[in-house]
């Protein structure tokens, strides 16, 4: 029987961009993950919420971002998720992506290792920061799809999320929470480092925590991640966490029908941790071949498709010209 208490992994990432045609000109074709869903922010109906992932959209691999034009930039600091980890098939693929890299002038650092895997780290032209992880050795949840129809080829790209990395001033407290709350295993602990994991573990389910008491606090803008979202099975799942949440005093938004998932946030500290079902996902109302081209509104909001088409500025994403 499942356990409802039992997060599965990473689910899903949502970060902030000023420009949401220069952003999916980078995870696509620089990157080459599959743009899965052009939608609106749910809490904000003019701003666009776009969702890349696999070839099919699987939880694990979602890299969603809230396009805010008009926001300042963010900045890097303490408290907040300082960088964004996405998984790659094995150390060649790194090779791969640093000479790609390389080729359009993205700026990146070398091929490291850290903790034992091949990393290499890289940003975007507003900031936003990111590390590829290996997956060469390893074991744990698995990845998605690679997409087959993208620029990389399938047995080099990006294929899920990696781990997340979380810094704070509130160390050791932090810790405690991840423990207590969300039964994250510490599986390396060190004075100014903390590497947890959930679920199966492995790249698809940690999160790595810094200590840092020096750098100022960060900012969130665009440039910076907004929360992240961890797995679980179903609806009785959430609902056990809704309640949890409720028995040990931790506030929250209530249960969220996000149509593509049901939600479930909680700031913890000043971390925005989200909790998502599964399911259903991404494929129920655009055809595979078509994913991501047209403006896809949930049931709730298709009666003001109108308003919505006439608010938000045109944004082709068609592929197949």
């Amino acid at each position: 029987m499942t356990n409802n208490f039992e997060l599965k992994g990473i689910h899903h990432v949502t970060a902030i961009t000023n420009s949401a045609e220069r952003n999916y000109k980078f995870i696509t074709d620089i990157l080459g993950m599959r743009l899965v869903k052009k939608t609106v922010n749910q809490d904000d109906i003019q701003t666009y919420h776009t969702f890349f992932a696999d070839d099919i959209g699987s939880p694990g691999t979602d890299l969603t971002f809230f396009d805010f034009p008009n926001i300042p930039s963010g900045t890097y600091g303490l408290n907040s998720i300082s960088r964004i980890g996405l998984r790659v098939p094995n150390d060649a693929a790194l090779e791969y992506y640093l000479n790609r890299f390389e080729e359009f002038d993205v700026k990146h650092g070398e091929i490291e290792d850290l903790f034992g895997t091949k990393v290499l780290e890289f940003e975007e032209e507003d900031g936003q920061r990111y590390r590829l992880f290996s997956d060469e050795n390893n074991e744990g949840v698995e990845a998605g799809t690679p997409w087959q129809d993208g620029p990389v080829p399938t047995d080099k790209a990006i294929y899920g999320l990696g781990p997340i990395e979380i810094t704070v001033s509130y160390f050791d407290d932090f810790k405690q929470l991840l423990q207590v709350i969300y039964n994250m295993k510490p599986m390396i602990e060190e004075e100014e480092v903390a590497v947890f994991e959930v679920g199966e573990g492995g790249n698809g389910g940690r999160v790595i925590l810094r200590k840092d008491e020096e750098t100022p606090v960060g900012i969130q803008g665009y440039g910076e991640v907004h929360h992240v979202s961890f797995r679980v099975e179903d609806h009785a799942a959430i609902k056990s966490w809704e309640a949890k949440y409720n028995q040990i005093g931790v506030r929250h938004s209530g249960w969220v029908d996000r149509f593509f998932f049901e939600a479930l946030y909680a700031r913890i500290g000043h971390i925005l941790i989200e909790i998502s079902t599964d399911g259903p996902g991404f494929m129920g109302d655009e055809p595979y071949e078509t994913l991501g081209e047209k403006l896809s509104l949930p049931p709730f909001l298709e009666e003001k498709r109108d308003e919505i088409e006439a608010s938000v500025r045109p944004f082709d994403t068609t592929r197949n010209k």
